[in-house]
């Protein structure tokens, strides 16, 4: 594809939309103003009058922000090949409900009931989805992977640089010892179950290292068949969803402070998109459920250093090493030996936008003190991205739930999932042992 991929892949558009909004929000703040009116997201509110009249008087600051996000959203689309006359209903119906989601989550008891954001949109979807059902066109609209990776570029202008290369090495260690070990684990069990080596690598791919995107890459890479792609896929999509219920959950039962329950998240999900739902659930209960100690930003700044910085870096390179032994080992008639470049290619170019968002803020903190910072920077730079980052994600969370269908899901197979499940249990507890044991102190004074 050449150059044409900076304008033709989803992941260059993350990064042009995220990065565009951290330096129009530095301009802006650089001239004395801010974005925060175009930033509006809904007050805290415990009861209807005060919902309503918030929401009232925030009503043209929503209409803004909706014709920003169709904007840039609908211009992208229609250079990446798809129809606006599908796209913009979809996302109207997208916004609408985010709206309402949001809003939710500003209520007072919120944490209260378990009504986090992420997992209502999530549940929300899935009703709409499976039991009311919508025509397939508006699949157009729920773009999971463009909204999560324009969420992570825009999370980089509020994870110093710093602490990234801090906590870098920490998470690449727990990060490689688990994702090897998964990987082994679903290879050979279901080698052992007589399963295809093509299928068991994709399969590994999406339970070791970044879920749907590394069953793609490494299943491409491999030369697995058509039809193991939709199976990798729904095994990873079925446990993910699981565990954005489950970590959370006994998380909140074992009362980890928010860094070491965003470190297990991260060690643990299986694609991005749900391990932000997870991490930003259990965020929420930071100063509003006893015994939970830590702030919301730990838990999703060690989500990301364990899931993005540990985990997605490697997808290139999980690619490339096992299209070397798909050519040599399983290929008997040859084919296209790989090459080093595959490495580049396969790689999730969003994570460089996320690191250069990273940079660009620190390099504006560093100008300040710590007190400065927090005083003038934070409330009219950083917390408007913080606000359009939130949206972002929601517009995630409900379209995961949206294109989640459990007819699709149920065809994965019982050896396949058994494979895959012994992959993911061993995930898991690895997971909780280097993250609430091993590096319990590490991730619980994260950023401190």
């Amino acid at each position: 594809m050449g150059w044409k991929e900076l304008y033709l892949k989803e992941d260059w558009w993350a990064i042009w939309l995220g990065l565009g909004i951290v330096i129009v929000a530095y301009l802006f703040f650089a001239s004395g103003s801010s974005i925060r009116w175009i930033a509006v997201t809904p007050s805290k509110w415990s009861s209807f009058d005060q919902l309503a009249n918030d929401f009232v008087k925030k009503i043209p600051q929503y209409l803004a922000q909706f014709c920003m996000w169709l904007a840039i959203f609908s211009a992208s689309m229609k250079i990446l090949g798809h129809k606006l006359s599908e796209f913009i209903p979809s996302f109207i119906f997208v916004y609408v409900f985010s709206i309402l989601i949001i809003i939710l989550g500003a209520w007072k008891y919120a944490s209260t009931y378990t009504l986090e954001p992420p997992l209502v949109a999530l549940v929300l979807g899935m009703i709409i989805s499976n039991f009311i059902g919508l025509p397939r066109w508006m699949d157009t609209g729920f773009r999971v992977e463009y909204y999560i990776k324009t969420g992570i570029v825009l999370l980089g202008a509020t994870l110093p640089f710093t602490l990234v290369i801090w906590a870098g090495p920490t998470a690449i260690f727990q990060a490689t010892i688990i994702s090897v070990a998964t990987f082994l684990t679903i290879f050979f069990v279901g080698r052992k179950l007589g399963i295809d080596p093509r299928l068991c690598a994709t399969l590994g791919a999406g339970g070791a290292v970044c879920g749907v995107s590394a069953a793609i890459a490494v299943g491409g890479a491999v030369g697995a068949k058509k039809e193991d792609m939709p199976v990798a896929i729904a095994l990873v999509v079925i446990w993910a969803i699981a565990m954005i219920f489950f970590l959370p959950l006994v998380s909140r039962m074992l009362g980890l402070p928010t860094g070491v329950a965003g470190a297990w998240i991260g060690s643990s999900e299986f694609a991005d998109a749900a391990g932000f739902a997870a991490a930003q659930a259990y965020g929420g209960y930071a100063g509003q459920v006893a015994g939970i100690t830590g702030t919301s930003e730990q838990s999703i700044q060690a989500f990301t250093l364990m899931k993005v910085v540990g985990r997605d870096i490697w997808l290139g390179i999980w690619a490339f090493v096992m299209a070397i032994i798909a050519t040599t080992v399983w290929e008997t008639k040859g084919g296209a030996k790989p090459h080093a470049g595959e490495i580049w290619w396969r790689f999730p170019k969003f994570v460089i936008g996320f690191m250069l968002a990273s940079v660009i803020m620190t390099l504006i903190a560093a100008n300040y003190t710590m007190a400065d910072f927090n005083k003038e920077v934070v409330p009219v730079l950083v917390s408007p991205i913080k606000n359009l980052r939130t949206w972002a994600f929601a517009f995630c969370f409900f379209s995961i739930g949206l294109t989640t269908r459990f007819r699709e899901l149920a065809a994965a197979g019982g050896k396949n999932f058994l494979a895959f499940s012994a992959g993911a249990t061993l995930n898991v507890i690895l997971g909780f042992l280097m993250s609430a044991v091993v590096f319990y102190q590490f991730w619980a004074n994260l950023g401190q």
